[in-house]
């Protein structure tokens, strides 16, 4: 067996053993995606884009909702949903939301009524 004096075998391959190990020594468990067989493609021709920012408005928005509605008061109406989130201490901004409500129907879940409020928004 022979001593090298130099552990590097050459540029090239040493950039690539330097990649593979890079995402372990920094502590990602799997590989870092930068090779370009493992990029995602592009939408096909006419395809919409995907939209991969999630809306931070509206995860919120649903979650403030959500909390100042018990899950026992469903189904409810809207003037349940008012009574229940004023009973629950909700920020005027919630009950504004609520108020926006149509009179007349059913929501079944907490997903039901931000349905509801974001098509009287306009959104």
């Amino acid at each position: 067996m022979t001593e090298r004096g130099s552990d590097k075998v050459n540029p090239r391959v040493d950039e690539e053993l330097q990649r593979e190990t890079d995402s372990l020594e920094r502590g990602a468990p799997a590989p870092s995606r930068a090779e370009e067989h493992r990029q995602a493609e592009a939408p096909a021709d006419g395809e919409p884009a995907p939209d991969v920012r999630p809306d931070i408005e509206d995860a919120e928005g649903r979650t403030e909702l959500a909390r100042h509605l018990r899950p026992s008061s469903f189904p409810a109406d809207r003037d349940t949903l008012l009574a229940t989130a004023r009973d629950e201490n909700a920020p005027e901004t919630v009950v504004r939301l609520l108020e926006q409500l149509p009179d007349q129907r059913q929501f079944e879940t907490p997903q039901d009524v931000w349905d509801a409020v974001r098509e009287a928004s306009g959104r």
